[in-house]
């Protein structure tokens, strides 16, 4: 049960890094403060997909898992919400 647990957290990951890596390119066609933000919303998933990498390598748990993407979840929608808004700081 753990494998196949770990082995859907690492294809989770695979599939946030993929978004992520489609997205990338297209921020150098964004003014400053469009890439900024859409920077921060993908920074935002590079962080959950390493979580997922965390959990399968078993250094958290589930319910650790599912805090970090609660979080991830609150961020990302607190970001879409508030375009002012930065989670990186400059």
């Amino acid at each position: 049960m753990k494998r196949r647990r770990a082995r859907r957290a690492l294809k989770a990951a695979r599939l946030i890094d993929e978004v992520v890596d489609t997205q990338l390119p297209l921020l150098a066609s964004f003014d400053e403060q469009r890439r900024r933000r859409s920077a921060d919303y993908l920074a935002e998933l590079v962080k959950l997909a390493q979580d997922y990498r965390y959990f399968a390598n078993g250094w958290i748990d589930a319910a650790e898992l599912d805090r970090r993407g609660r979080r991830a979840v609150t961020e990302l929608t607190k970001l879409r919400a508030d375009p002012s808004r930065r989670l990186i700081a400059d």
